[in-house]
């Protein structure tokens, strides 16, 4: 029996998220481990009058992918996927992993050549995005292996990105919900937009940086879901001081714990972890922005209460903060430029506080406006 919950959540992705309209060509991006969200998505898109076009993956694919391909295979543009995000409406990537440290073993050298070969299709992404004619959202199916990763029971893990994303059982209406969201994150946008010094202090942070001229997105499940965030792109040359993240940082499969930073005139100049470093030092290196910051945001989804390992969700915990090295989104105003966007996520739930232009407009892990 099909858990109703997948139908909600079906119904926010299509409906709200995507907002598939007749006509639009569909991608759907998966693993066969998200069956059951495949088919739900597969009807209602249809019954929107879309075309949805599928491009599944088994479970081991990428991994194998990595033991096997020569250098020819690893620079080589998906064409199908590059003519997706080149010219179709929409995507809607599913992650759905069945082993989320995969790739662990994977030299970096390889992943970041493979990176770079994808670069193409994440500009599209990000430029027809920001242009309006590419609604791209990305979600997460809840799997065993997540489960684990978040040391949750998987039963308790389902109940978790459900309520996360408002299409648990006691949410009546998820799509109201989201724009509740939108209009509380509104408020605050508007207050702070148009600031220029933002002053970022507590235990884990001691960090200056200039919004001057910038614009924060208002994330109410569009792009991401679940979502609840505020973000916009410093001005690149403007971040100093240090961050300590209280989290660990992760792609590519790769864990690195303790990570911290310090930056002089926007740059990081300086860069330690507990564990990995050397992955660290080397991903600083992938090209000329990845020591710049592209997306600045505060999480602001207090059902999303703990770390799970999973950036779509850690990233919007409600009382941190996230910081992203490399790529910025364009319609913010970012101008940085990079094949790697790999967010860090710190704590501000004690002893913190945000001002802008002087004036305190948050405090311990929420706003004050």
């Amino acid at each position: 029996m099909t858990d109703k919950r997948i139908k909600k959540f079906a119904k926010i992705l299509v409906g709200h998220s995507a907002n598939i309209q007749p006509g639009d060509r569909v991608l759907i991006e998966a693993t066969t481990a998200a069956e059951p969200l495949i088919g739900e998505l597969y009807a209602q898109i249809l019954d929107h009058g879309g075309h949805p076009h599928l491009q599944l993956a088994f479970p081991d694919q990428e991994e194998i992918f990595f033991q096997h391909a020569n250098d020819k295979q690893l620079d080589f543009i998906p064409t199908f996927r590059k003519l997706a995000y080149d010219e179709f409406e929409s995507r809607i990537r599913i992650h759905s992993e069945t082993n989320p440290r995969a790739l662990t073993a994977v030299d970096p050298a390889k992943q970041a050549r493979r990176q770079k070969a994808l670069a193409p299709i994440l500009r599209s992404q990000m430029w027809r995005g920001a242009e309006k004619t590419f609604k791209w959202v990305t979600t997460l199916y809840p799997t065993e292996a997540y489960a684990k990763e978040a040391g949750m029971d998987y039963e308790e893990y389902k109940d978790f990105v459900f309520r996360a994303c408002y299409a648990d059982e006691e949410t009546k209406d998820p799509v109201a919900s989201w724009k509740v969201f939108e209009t509380k994150q509104q408020e605050i946008i508007n207050r702070i937009e148009g600031g220029d010094k933002v002053e970022i202090r507590g235990p884990n942070v001691d960090l200056t940086l200039s919004i001057k001229g910038r614009v924060f997105k208002n994330s109410f499940g569009e792009h991401n879901m679940p979502d609840g965030e505020i973000f916009t792109g410093p001005v690149e040359k403007s971040v100093n001081g240090w961050v300590r993240f209280t989290y660990p940082a992760i792609t590519g499969g790769r864990v690195v714990e303790g990570v911290e930073l310090t930056f002089k005139r926007g740059k990081v100049v300086d860069a330690k972890a507990k564990k990995n470093q050397d992955f660290l030092l080397e991903m600083l290196e992938t090209d000329s922005g990845a020591r710049y910051v592209g997306e600045f945001a505060i999480g602001t989804n207090f059902n999303i209460d703990r770390f799970i390992g999973h950036i779509l969700f850690d990233e919007k915990i409600g009382g941190t903060f996230h910081m992203a090295l490399g790529a910025g989104y364009p319609e913010t105003g970012s101008l940085n430029k990079s094949i790697i966007h790999w967010d860090m996520i710190c704590d501000l739930r004690e002893d913190s506080v945000i001002m802008v232009d002087g004036e305190l407009v948050y405090k311990n892990g929420d706003f004050v406006i």
